[in-house]
């Protein structure tokens, strides 16, 4: 009788190790696969809003749309995240921004990495021109269907501390979308 419960005890004490070693590499997938699951939450959320913020910029409205338009278009579909115009028409840098934040940027296509002094359009139509000023480019009202450019920077943190070390603690998430004004 001895024996069986001596067995008993000492499997029950193996099962415990072995969920001990075992358990932390669990942990870590799991927390791992919520994190990717974030990202990818906030690409395709990202990826909308620049698609709506685009299509705000280029709608033939009375009056015509302005970068708060735009801007408040874009923080309508993205519940809860801080979004900002550092520079509104550019330049679209490498620069990150803050934590789980947001950036909005309304350009011509395929914007430049540095500041323009004249443009070409790269506002929407209900904006007034103006130089440049410091490190960001004039504002050039689009006009007679040429195309604008939304572009959306988020900087998301994630959560797990190895997918966070794998990738500076943070992913830098860009979303853009080019539209035709209809004005």
């Amino acid at each position: 009788m001895k024996t069986a419960s001596r067995l008993a005890r000492s499997q029950r004490s193996q099962a415990l190790i072995e969920f001990a070693l075992v358990s932390p590499v669990l942990l870590l997938l799991l927390f791992g696969i919520v994190d990717i699951g974030r990202a990818i939450f906030y690409l395709d959320t990202i990826s909308h809003a620049a698609r709506e913020g685009a299509r705000t910029a280029a709608h033939a409205s009375t009056p015509l749309p302005t970068n708060a338009d735009v801007l408040a278009t874009v923080i309508t579909q993205m519940i809860g995240t801080p979004v900002s115009e550092p520079c509104p028409q550019g330049p679209v840098t490498g620069a990150t921004p803050p934590d789980d934040t947001a950036w909005l940027y309304v350009t011509e296509p395929s914007p430049p990495s540095t500041a323009e002094a004249s443009p070409p359009a790269n506002a929407p139509g209900g904006e007034f021109a103006s130089v440049a000023s410091g490190s960001c480019s004039a504002v050039n009202p689009a006009a007679g269907n040429q195309p604008l450019q939304v572009t959306i920077r988020f900087n998301l943190v994630l959560i797990t501390p190895i997918v966070a070390q794998a990738t500076s603690g943070r992913i830098v998430i860009t979303a853009a979308a080019v539209y035709r004004t209809e004005y």
